[in-house]
């Protein structure tokens, strides 16, 4: 079992969170120097003629390629040979690392693949509850250094770092009690993710399947986020560990890069409308960052939550030329089912989604305000 306890700083006990930092945080995260701000406009999808060209010249081929890797990178009940995390405590670290990587600048991306490798992980070894959020921030890190060329998405320069990011007696971790949204054992969305952990950033601007970024966070910085619980040595060993126990094999294919190709081919259809290819892909996005945080969606692949999000952003927000689901390849009953509880999840996150969304999509989803 890996646990971070054999390698905790000496001194006086401090009163533990239930993911293993301290009850209370005695500071705040060092605060970043951040890039211009961006237009916090709905994301742009094929922004350029080269984009559009590369797409039509290899995007089906690529798709497929990725789409075949699906079922290598999903783990099956990942917490199933887990004694001491949850699904409840899987919920708040998710909900956590939400708002951490939007607090980096991060690309949906890397939020996407840290989600993937933290699964994958459970999937293969048990993991103390003193010890989970220490994974939380080591798969965001490696996450982080996979990939290609990629930047930070922009953000705002007076915005400070959210006061989320200090965990509190609800920090994320293990099986420990607490308030905490718990997400559907018995069905997705049993539980609204905590506000609290959902600050109001600046959407990025756009977000490309392939952006990962360059230059990750500093393991100061992740430490800082956990309040000095953890040290330098402890995340680099456990950095080893889950690279090992993964075979360094983390070029997984994620819900990013199924809506970018679906947003893609939408663009490619005859009388198709930019802008309402635009809203959907912004309100799909934040319906699979919800996603990302309910344990019963991970029964779902990435290209099959990527295509039941966007059409229940079509169907959401009312639109003349949906996509057409066909091509994502998935039954029609299977799509509805997929559809159906994503509506759930988005009904029960009524004042947590649109702080995923820029203002202007957020705006014509009327049915979200006053959480309903």
């Amino acid at each position: 079992m890996v646990t971070a306890a054999s390698g905790r700083r000496g001194g006086t006990p401090q009163r533990q969170g239930p993911g293993g930092s301290p009850g209370r945080c005695p500071r705040r995260p060092a605060r970043r120097r951040r890039p211009a701000a961006g237009t916090g406009s709905a994301t742009a999808v094929g922004e350029s003629p080269q984009e559009l060209q590369a797409f039509r010249d290899y995007g089906e081929s690529w798709y497929r390629s990725r789409k075949g890797l699906e079922s290598r990178f999903q783990p099956r009940e990942p917490l199933a040979r887990q004694p001491q995390v949850t699904a409840e405590a899987r919920c708040k670290l998710v909900s956590w690392l939400i708002p951490v990587h939007r607090h980096f600048g991060l690309s949906f991306e890397a939020l996407c693949l840290a989600v993937n490798i933290l699964d994958r992980f459970l999937a293969t070894t048990p993991v103390a509850a003193d010890c989970f959020q220490l994974l939380g921030v080591t798969a965001l890190l490696i996450a982080c250094k996979q990939g290609g060329p990629g930047a930070r998405q922009p953000r705002s320069p007076a915005a400070p770092p959210p006061a989320s990011l200090q965990p509190s007696s609800a920090a994320p971790g293990g099986s420990g009690s607490g308030s905490g949204a718990s997400p559907a054992q018995a069905g997705p969305g049993s539980a609204p993710l905590p506000p609290a952990l959902l600050p109001r950033l600046q959407h990025p601007s756009s977000c490309r399947p392939s952006q990962v970024e360059v230059h990750p966070p500093s393991v100061k910085e992740l430490l800082a986020l956990c309040c000095g619980a953890f040290t330098r040595q402890q995340l680099r060993n456990l950095e080893r560990i889950v690279l090992h126990r993964l075979g360094f094999d983390l070029a997984a294919p994620t819900v990013s890069f199924f809506l970018e190709h679906f947003s893609q081919v939408r663009l490619e259809a005859r009388g198709a409308d930019a802008a309402e290819a635009a809203d959907a892909r912004s309100l799909a996005g934040g319906v699979a960052e919800l996603s990302l945080a309910d344990y019963a969606f991970t029964k779902y692949a990435p290209s099959l939550l990527a295509a039941g999000s966007l059409g229940l952003a079509d169907r959401l927000l009312r639109h003349r030329s949906p996509l057409d689901l066909r091509v994502s390849g998935y039954p029609e009953g299977l799509l509805r089912d997929c559809m159906d509880q994503l509506q759930l999840l988005v009904s029960l996150n009524g004042r947590s989604l649109p702080l995923l969304l820029p203002p202007e999509v957020a705006q014509k989803c009327p049915w979200l305000r006053g959480g309903r």
